[in-house]
């Protein structure tokens, strides 16, 4: 049985052009560093793939720094902008950030409140997952003056809530407060604009839009200061060192190429699948809700997200997979750890509804088959989930 995978948001599978081009690469030598002729046309492959990147992320090729993918482009720029900022002026020592981050964005926010004494400033949400404009507006008018960065998700990984990026940042920009954004859900399937949207820094995930795992970039200005974490050859501005992965980054690059050209096309395909789905589960599961905001220009047009009450979402997960359908309970980078989503905490729902989600995200494999297979068992996945629940604390639930 072929699985009907619902998982896009966790990984999707490489786009053929990109696997190809991968592949093609790899049956090359040369260190990109290296000055002889293979270490040459290594790097002419690396920097072909810098400016193809870039102009599908709407940035200057000077701006694109490879890394090993989003978590290391989350950290490289809220650590290295912190630390740069703060070594500038010692009052900087506040980091805003919201309370639906993904753990790449908000962990290393903590370690840095729990080891270099920053302090955290969580904006609320409303009950759609949407930052509160106004909260931030009140936080720079009064500590701007200690702000050392600003950083927000562009589109939530679990409910698929696109943040308004460009308001955040011109509410930054009037006291020249640098914003990251982690993009990696954002790029490849809403437009996405470096040069636009005003950010310092951004970071990008090849395996989130059709490249290969491993790979992805922190987009940053040039003018910026970033403090490196790692220190070696001096590779990629000096800010990442590391020999560099010529084969990873140009499949990283054609994907990039394909995916943003696609968006229009794919968001209408995606989202007509997304409307039938969010309807075909209402009347499947009557008492089920959707998480986020409602089809359109403020939600990602693959991500379906539901609280199915009572459900022990682990459960309803195994009993799909046992059908052949692959789907996720929160984000993958959480997996094998049994917790409520803080994502739909922080939007208002109750412990027992933060541990009753399942979200099921398409991609540019997805099917009327698999929406099909996925609303044939779901009736029996949120039965068998709910007597398991049924076993547990019911006040967990309730």
């Amino acid at each position: 049985m072929s699985p009907h995978y619902l998982d896009h948001a966790a990984t999707t599978p490489m786009l053929d052009a990109a696997r190809l081009a991968l592949v093609e690469e790899l049956a090359r030598v040369g260190n990109p560093s290296a000055l002889h002729k293979s270490g040459r046309l290594a790097r002419s492959v690396v920097e072909d793939a810098r400016e193809r990147m870039a102009a599908a992320l709407g940035a200057h090729p000077t701006e694109v720094i490879w890394t090993s993918g989003g978590t290391e482009a989350d950290n490289l720029a809220i650590k290295g902008l912190y630390w740069a900022r703060h070594q500038a002026d010692p009052r900087r020592t506040r980091i805003v950030t919201t309370s639906i981050e993904h753990h790449a964005g908000i962990d290393p926010v903590h370690w840095l409140e729990a080891e270099h004494g920053a302090t955290t400033v969580a904006l609320p949400v409303d009950r759609e997952g949407r930052v509160d404009l106004d909260a931030l507006r009140a936080e720079v008018a009064e500590h701007f003056d200690e702000i050392a960065l600003i950083s927000v998700m562009w589109a939530n990984n679990e409910v698929g809530t696109v943040q308004p990026v460009r308001e955040i940042v011109n509410i930054a920009t009037e006291h020249d407060i640098p914003v990251h954004a982690d993009a990696v859900q954002a790029v490849g399937h809403i437009p996405v604009s470096f040069r636009a949207s005003g950010l310092a820094t951004m970071a990008v995930s090849a395996h989130k839009f059709g490249g290969p795992v491993g790979v992805g970039a922190l987009v940053a200005r040039r003018d910026l200061a970033i403090t490196p974490l790692t220190h070696g050859g001096g590779q990629e501005r000096k800010v990442r060192s590391g020999t560099l992965n010529a084969a990873g980054f140009r499949a990283a690059a054609v994907a990039a190429e394909q995916a943003v050209k696609a968006i229009e096309v794919e968001a209408e395909r995606l989202g007509a699948l997304q409307r039938q789905l969010i309807d075909r589960i209402g009347a499947a599961v009557p008492d089920a809700r959707l998480s986020g905001p409602a089809p359109g220009p403020e939600r990602l047009p693959g991500n379906v997200h539901f609280v199915f009450p009572g459900c022990a979402a682990e459960a309803m997960m195994f009993v799909l997979d046992s059908h052949g359908v692959e789907a996720s309970n929160g984000s993958a980078c959480s997996a094998g750890v049994a917790q409520a989503s803080h994502v739909l905490i922080a939007m208002g729902r109750t412990e027992g509804d933060a541990a009753s989600t399942m979200r099921f995200s398409l991609g540019h494999t997805s099917t009327q088959e698999d929406i099909d297979a996925l609303v044939a068992v779901l009736p029996e996945a949120v039965d068998r989930a709910r007597k398991v629940a049924g076993t547990f604390d019911s006040s967990v639930f309730g």
